[in-house]
């Protein structure tokens, strides 16, 4: 650990001795995730999962001439054909083959149960089922379910807020609940009321092709165990908790979620979007909203912690029960009544399980890989936009982000090769233990650092701040490696801090840092070298810092000798009066590294910052002027200021 490092610690170990106390903060394992819960999650990475849609999956298509055909009409069916059979309350298809439901029940229960190898298609031509003590639609046993949503209908499947079950029913707990494989295709309109707890859950496959989704639910809108496959649709869902979810933590190659396409509009109580293994996003447009947004964020203003921030909402959209704000705490749910069949209420049941699970308000989060290829994607969320606790890549796409924690944050390695990301708000920008930049258009405005590599406990997190992170490795093996893009950093804290080494070879960096003393424009603690691209990082001189001697491209480092005010341009010349770089720093400046291809060792240079300029020349690769900073001895070396 560098001087600079420890008289940072010492700072923020002083102010928060007393938080210390108080959260009985500890070192979490490489297994454990921000929650505290030990990440059960097996290695599963994108090349582990099926990605494919069958061509069962995509056919609309249907014999109307064989199906048997259902018609409600309000309490009363009419059948015509075979395999569909009333009893009671509960309609039960029993046999293969396709059924075309039409028409309003009021009061009921759609079941398929037949075969384990038998197949069943669902056609909705303008149907509505409510059933007010289970599911709407209970798919019982069956290999693969289809419905498909009639072109120009509109359907509707509802629950009640309480369930009344027997015992081999018990953990049923969504409007739409399957046993078997499900897929949902068409063109026409499907709304969905999980007033109990979820929308549509199955326990093995959720497949999703096309239609109209709206679903709203007291707990997760979208609910697949083994994974959630979809190429198609417009989805509108509101969730108390997470809107898309995939659970499965023991099965090898399960529990993801993969996205090929689509127009969502999220808005969740916890995660927009959450797979227990890998999340993979190759196209699709997003709206998505989790936990109240960046304004229910992890620090307030003044960079203090938020007391309620962690305990979000669990009614749809994320506003308490309770008519809380989201953030705040809820009221504790009721007891059940002994020996009673019906559940407790859904809110009453989710507030229970999201206080005791630790549960997060991320927009994107996976547990071992998580892969954007594509998509646009404007994220507005209470805890990090992005977030993985493996790898994280980003190849295209465009992401415009508002965090209340952390924009972008990996575990492990963190890497973008193109697209545009564009972090509006956030306490860190990128953070990772291993960033590796290599192309795309990145600006962040962070309140603390820009891009920050770390291991063990993330120091940012001291004092048990909200959202700390555990990395999976030492400090010492952090890195930053920059090699393409251009990349615009806003922040408070360090702007690009690294607790390893900090390589560039390439690309375009602009950095507006901090303006307090306390905080440096770049931050590593090993070796910080550039052998190419261009850098101007502006900020205070107090932990001021430039390149080190493994470089191979030209840097200064000035410190000059009076603060310049934001909006004073800052320009470097070699010594034919050329403008070699040009940048504007938003913020007051006292202090910039700067580096660019053309800069060569002997060469003098003019650096002009507003009214003050300093003429220097490069008596090695690597040089410090003006006093203060970390990055070199103090004095004029080879130049002079004026």
């Amino acid at each position: 650990m560098t001087g600079r490092k420890r008289q940072k610690l010492a700072l923020l170990l002083a102010a928060t001795l007393t938080l210390w106390s108080m959260a009985g903060c500890g070192k979490k394992t490489a297994a454990e995730t921000e929650g505290g819960e030990a990440n059960s999650a097996p290695a599963v990475s994108a090349a582990d999962i099926d990605i494919t849609f069958t061509a069962r999956d995509l056919d609309v298509g249907y014999d109307e001439g064989t199906a048997t055909k259902v018609v409600f009409d309000g309490s009363s069916i009419n059948i015509a054909g075979s395999g569909a059979a009333l009893d009671g309350g509960v309609l039960t298809l029993s046999a293969e083959g396709t059924y075309l439901l039409s028409g309003q029940w009021d009061e009921g229960q759609v079941r398929v149960s037949v075969g384990k190898e038998e197949k069943v298609q669902l056609v909705l031509q303008g149907v509505t089922v409510h059933c007010s003590t289970g599911p709407a639609l209970y798919i019982a046993q069956g290999d693969k379910v289809f419905i498909t949503l009639a072109e120009g209908s509109e359907n509707a499947l509802s629950d009640g807020d309480g369930y009344s079950l027997d015992e081999a029913d018990g953990n049923l707990d969504g409007a739409v609940f399957s046993r078997a494989d499900l897929t949902v295709n068409g063109s026409g309109a499907l709304t969905v009321d999980g007033n109990y707890k979820h929308g549509i859950v199955s326990k093995d496959d959720l497949t999703i092709t096309g239609g109209e989704l709206a679903v709203t639910a007291v707990g997760q809108a979208l609910s697949g165990k083994d994974c959630v496959k979809i190429g198609d649709g417009t989805f509108v869902l509101t969730s108390g908790t997470d809107a898309i979810q995939s659970s499965n933590a023991e099965d090898a190659g399960r529990g993801f979620v993969y996205i090929a396409g689509g127009d969502f509009a999220l808005h969740a109580g916890n995660d927009g979007i959450q797979a227990e293994t890998v999340l993979r996003i190759d196209g699709g447009t997003f709206e998505l909203v989790s936990g109240g947004g960046s304004a229910n964020a992890s620090t307030d203003a003044g960079g203090e912690a938020q007391p309620g921030w962690g305990q979000w909402g669990s009614s749809p959209g994320g506003e308490r029960p309770d008519g809380g704000a989201p953030g705040a705490m809820g009221g504790a749910p009721d007891a059940i009544p002994a020996g009673t069949q019906t559940v407790q209420t859904a809110a009453q049941q989710t507030d229970a399980a999201s206080a005791q699970s630790g549960d997060s308000a991320k927009g994107l989060k996976a547990g071992s890989e998580l892969i954007v290829n594509g998509g646009t994607f404007d994220i507005d969320s209470s805890d990090d936009s992005l977030h993985c606790n493996g790898d994280l890549t980003v190849t295209d796409g465009t992401l415009r982000l508002s965090s209340g924690d952390d924009g972008v944050h990996a575990d492990g390695g963190l890497r973008i090769s193109g697209g545009t990301v564009e972090i509006a708000k956030c306490y860190e920008g990128i953070e990772g233990l291993h960033i590796d930049i290599s192309g795309g258009e990145i600006s962040l405005t962070a309140s603390d650092d820009g891009l920050n590599a770390a291991g063990g406990n993330d120091g940012s997190s001291l004092g048990g701040r909200p959202g700390q992170n555990s990395f999976a490795g030492d400090g010492d093996a952090a890195t930053i490696s920059i090699s393409g893009g251009v990349l615009r950093v806003d922040a408070a804290g360090d702007g690009i801090d690294s607790n390893g080494s900090l390589q560039i070879s390439g690309g375009t960096v602009y950095v507006d840092g901090p303006t307090d003393g306390g905080n440096g424009a770049l931050d590593y603690d090993g070796s910080g070298e550039i052998s190419g691209g261009t850098v101007v990082a502006a900020g205070s001189t107090g932990m001021a810092m430039g390149f080190t001697s493994g470089s191979t491209q030209g840097s200064i480092l000035c410190n000059f000798p009076s603060s310049v005010a934001a909006g004073s341009e800052f320009v470097l010349k070699d010594s034919a009066g050329n403008t070699l770089v040009s940048y504007t720093p938003q913020k007051a400046y006292q202090s910039v590294a700067v580096s660019c291809p053309a800069m060569k060792q002997g060469e003098k240079y003019t650096l002009y910052a507003g009214s003050q300029t300093a003429e220097v020349t490069l008596t090695s690769l690597t040089a410090t002027y003006g006093q203060g900073g970390m990055g070199g001895a103090p004095g004029q070396q080879g130049g002079k200021m004026r």
